[in-house]
């Protein structure tokens, strides 16, 4: 028997539960949350998958070792960029309920989604606001 596809959204919602953004997310799909480091400014990027139904966190990127960043050991492989900076490879931890809360920056962070060549900033929308971002599957 074929196993049917999962149909997904990566919706972000704010505390009132009005919808931010939302965004189809077939299985195998991938999405990355990047914004700039609070104190150097540098580009960071965690990345995921829609996996079997789940939002799974695959890799991040971190162009330095700024306070907060860094590789720990057992999660992941840390691999270069080829411009000083580094991946960290192979994280593949399973977002708990598929979803995670962050409090947005502000335009100077610029939280902002990327996926298939397209960033949606997440700042413009809800700066110093909470949201929650999920991967909504049908039931």
């Amino acid at each position: 028997m074929a196993q049917s596809k999962v149909e997904a959204a990566l919706v972000v919602r704010n505390t009132q539960g009005d919808t931010l953004v939302s965004i189809p997310m077939p299985e195998g799909a991938t999405w990355c949350l990047e914004w700039n480091h609070s104190v150097t400014g540098i580009r960071v990027q965690d990345c995921y998958r829609h996996h079997a139904g789940r939002m799974v966190l695959e890799r991040s990127h971190q162009p330095d070792f700024a306070a907060g960043l860094g590789h720990v050991l057992g999660r992941g492989r840390q691999v270069s960029d080829g411009d000083g900076g580094y991946w960290i490879e192979d994280i593949n931890e399973p977002v708990p309920g598929n979803r995670y809360r962050l409090r947005v920056g502000s335009l100077a962070v610029n939280h902002r989604l990327l996926h298939e060549g397209r960033r949606i900033s997440l700042s413009e929308q809800a700066a110093d606001q909470a949201v929650t971002i999920q991967l909504q599957t049908d039931p």
